[in-house]
């Protein structure tokens, strides 16, 4: 595998074609045949099984980076054609890593060990530090750690107790789950289907998403030792093929990743029949149903002494936030709160606005982007636009200064999932109570419980009583992952954390969704993640939008994700620090 994406591509993958029923049949009953046996794989089988995935990801890596950075558009060998890598292979090849760490404490020890210990914080609540998993985190996301907070009730004593719970279960009689493959960013889907096999015991029909079906051919590939033992089939096709296996007797339970509407056509239906089902809380469908279903994303920027330097390195994170992927990330930045007093607000949007200036647009690849940016900005004539709309793209679009109390606003109720972003502003006395009211906005008046971030400048922090408003905060925000000082995202991509929505969301008000994925540690009963950083990352964070070197960093770090080794890391900090 080079270690940077050719200058002339390799040909596309074919796209292949809808799967007929009688193969989708062949596919459930295939599974079907094999789920009771999965549960009796021995853990040490299950490790071989993941390193000869690991053996068979990483040749189809670059092809895979290359289909998609096609697919999305970006011209061979740019810069941002790295984020490609790290959206795709080189998160799936961590899981895996992190999934057969996990398997082999579980050989030693019973269950994975806890690497930042547990402890009991004032209010009750048991957290267990996760981040830095290893060395390797240590070495490559230093100043970057994670805690995974339990649910109410769960002591400090009983954490253990919540981890690989299908591996201490008195009878595994294995299930069958459909996987509904996500189509914007292509790890969601194949992150999935490994949190059912190797975290809940299920075998796996994996259908792929309409949006990347051209990375289907890849897949197959990557999967092809769990495929040879039948425990996972891959299946093709959009909303008929999807709407048959979800009904599919053989299917017993369902995994989405996509939107609420999605979702609830699943549960209760499509149409005036399926609204009404809603209303009534009878849904059509009644096997169990996982998803991740999206958020109106903000971003709580913390009033303080910000340099020129802290403006700039910001703005940058915050138009990376909205322009990576072209803004169909379920994390992406939607709605900047500040506060409306602070003397750095507008210093703030104008380092934005100037950023997204010189930021090329991108190509509006996702379905229905076009027709969801119109209402936007036909709901706000006034939105700022900087690009060119035409030829399939779309302009970097800001709308400043919404109304906070407007309840029906579409930038607070409905997730833009384009290059599209708002910002509103709170009237507050200090920020420890900016704090308290950008809780309560987000909490109350944002769509959405995915996840949230929260910038505080250190000077902020060191004021009397800020620390213990940030912890308040942080505890507040109803969100199932909140991020301190770097992008929410983040904790998507260390993989070790639980992703997914805050919980206790019924389907009839799904929000953001329901259970989690990733989360390789195995624990049950989460409430949220909580991710933590620097104000100021050194050296800059490599998935930044005008990190230079991303084409070269990122098929290091991928295949340093399928062989750890020293020797591998003098060429990604010296990319590192070339960014």
């Amino acid at each position: 595998m080079t270690l940077a994406a050719p200058l002339v591509p390799p040909p596309a993958p074919p796209i292949p074609a809808p799967t007929g029923r009688a193969a989708l049949d062949r596919a459930v009953a295939d599974v079907q045949a094999r789920k009771a046996d999965w549960p009796r794989v021995s853990v040490a089988e299950r490790r071989a099984l993941l390193a000869a995935l690991r053996r068979s990801f990483l040749p189809v890596a670059e092809r895979w980076a290359v289909a998609a950075a096609a697919g999305a558009g970006l011209a061979p060998g740019s810069p941002p054609t790295g984020v490609e890598w790290l959206m795709g292979p080189q998160l799936v090849l961590r899981n895996l890593r992190f999934l057969d760490r996990s398997l082999g404490e579980i050989e030693r020890h019973g269950r994975p060990r806890i690497p930042g210990g547990v402890w009991t914080r004032p209010d009750g609540r048991a957290v267990a530090g996760i981040v830095p998993l290893d060395v390797w985190d240590r070495l490559l996301y230093g100043g970057i750690r994670a805690e995974v907070w339990m649910q109410p009730g769960v002591t400090a004593a009983q954490v253990p107790e919540t981890q690989a719970v299908a591996y201490h279960a008195a009878e595994r009689p294995g299930g069958v789950v459909l996987v509904l493959g996500a189509g914007n960013v292509s790890s969601i889907g194949p992150m999935d289907a490994l949190y059912k096999l190797f975290v809940e015991d299920r075998v796996v029909v994996y259908k792929t998403n309409p949006a990347n079906a051209h990375l289907g051919v890849l897949l197959e590939e990557g999967f092809r030792p769990l495929v040879e033992r039948g425990f996972f089939r891959l299946v093709h096709g959009g909303a008929e093929e999807g709407a048959y296996l979800c009904r599919h007797p053989g299917i017993e339970e369902i995994h989405i990743t996509g939107s609420d509407r999605t979702y609830e056509a699943i549960v209760f239906g499509p149409g005036a029949e399926g609204e009404e089902r809603k209303r009534r809380g009878a849904p059509l469908l009644a096997k169990p149903v996982t998803a991740e279903l999206g958020n109106v994303s903000p971003v709580i920027v913390v009033p303080g002494p910000w340099s020129d330097a802290d403006h700039a390195y910001q703005a940058e994170y915050l138009a990376t936030m909205l322009a990576t992927n072209a803004g169909f990330n379920c994390n992406a930045l939607r709605v900047i709160v500040q506060h409306a007093g602070w003397e750095g607000r507008g210093r703030l949007l104008d380092a934005v606005r100037a950023l997204l200036a010189r930021t090329p647009t991108r190509r509006a690849w996702y379905p229905g982007a076009a027709e969801r940016w119109r209402a936007f900005v036909g709901a706000h004539p006034e939105a700022e636009r900087f690009g060119a709309e035409g030829e399939g793209r779309l302009p970097w679009t800001l709308i400043a200064g919404l109304d906070p109390e407007r309840r029906d606003e579409i930038c607070f109720t409905t997730e833009a999932f384009c290059g599209l972003a708002a910002e509103t502003a709170l009237p507050a006395g200090g920020a420890a109570e900016f704090l308290e009211r950008a809780v309560a906005f987000c909490n109350e008046r944002l769509w959405g419980t995915l996840n949230a971030t929260v910038v505080v400048h250190p000077a902020t922090l060191a004021e009397p009583g800020m620390a213990d408003a940030l912890d308040r905060a942080i505890a507040g925000l109803r969100y199932g992952t909140v991020s301190l000082n770097h992008w929410a995202a983040v904790g998507y991509a260390l993989v070790a954390p639980p992703w997914g929505a805050y919980p206790g969301h019924p389907a009839r008000d799904i929000q953001s969704g329901t259970g989690v994925v990733h989360n390789t540690l195995m624990f049950s009963r989460v409430e949220k993640t909580v991710v933590r950083g620097p104000f100021r990352g050194f050296p800059k964070p490599p998935w930044l939008l005008t990190h230079r070197r991303q084409h070269d960093l990122f098929p290091r770090l991928t295949r340093f994700e399928a062989h750890p080794s020293p020797l591998q890391l003098p060429g990604i900090f010296a990319a590192a620090l070339r960014g």
